[in-house]
């Protein structure tokens, strides 16, 4: 039926050379998707890009005040660390700590961080709640404080 596809070559010689000219005559013909451009060029001035996290002040400050508790899920690109339970050899208690990351902006509405104590009564019977007090407010204003200082570093980085 098909003669080694011979009916669909197609001549090179009408393609622009420069990529961005390529997808808007590939757009302009119904071929291909439309990408978002500002995805490609980092210049989404609504948000939700994020920069790689090594870079990310808030989220290294996260990692440096919870270094002292074993990590259970670190996931940059869903925004959440989450810790192991943790807690002293001699106490039936433990807590847990979830910070989620709202935004890369460092403001107070950034972070959600959010603690969670176990209690065990014995080897099979425990009772995990959801602790509503100040320590999350202050481990939140410490991991912003320390964000601040970071972002600041990096900024005098920059500029020299």
């Amino acid at each position: 039926m098909l003669n080694s596809c011979g009916g669909l070559k197609r001549s090179g010689k009408d393609q622009p050379v420069n990529a961005m000219d390529r997808v808007k005559k590939n757009i302009e013909e119904g071929k291909g998707l439309r990408v978002n451009t500002s995805i490609l060029t980092n210049n989404d001035s609504r948000g939700g890009s994020f920069s790689f996290a090594s870079s990310n002040p808030l989220w290294r400050a996260t990692l440096e005040k919870l270094d002292f508790i074993p990590l259970q899920n670190v996931d940059y690109a869903g925004g959440v660390i989450i810790t192991d339970w943790y807690g002293s050899g001699d106490s039936d208690e433990q807590i847990k700590v979830a910070v989620k990351f709202l935004t890369n902006e460092i403001r107070s509405d950034a972070l959600d961080v959010t603690i969670f104590k176990k209690k065990c009564f014995d080897i099979n019977t425990c009772q995990t709640s959801k602790i509503e007090n100040n320590t999350s407010k202050e481990i939140k204003a410490s991991i912003l404080k320390r964000a601040v200082i970071l972002s600041k570093e990096l900024e005098s980085k920059k500029n020299d």
